[in-house]
């Protein structure tokens, strides 16, 4: 049985299941990579390492939309 941790993004709690990945994340909540920064535990995260990171109970992930303009 796998476990279950409990994350925060964008200052909403959410349960995931133990060593999701960030890209697995941003991929299940259907958010374009390209258009976002992202954040884990004030920290900004490389985009070519999402894969690598896994995500541990407790994280505080913020996702940044880049909005255009002028």
């Amino acid at each position: 049985m796998k476990k279950i941790n409990k994350i925060k993004i964008n200052g909403k709690f959410i349960k995931i299941k133990d060593k999701t990945t960030l890209l697995t994340l941003i991929k299940k909540l259907k958010i374009p990579i390209k258009k976002v920064a992202i954040e884990l535990n004030q920290t900004i995260v490389n985009k070519k390492s999402l894969g690598k990171i896994k995500i541990k109970k407790n994280d505080k992930i913020e996702i940044v939309h880049f909005i255009g303009g002028g």
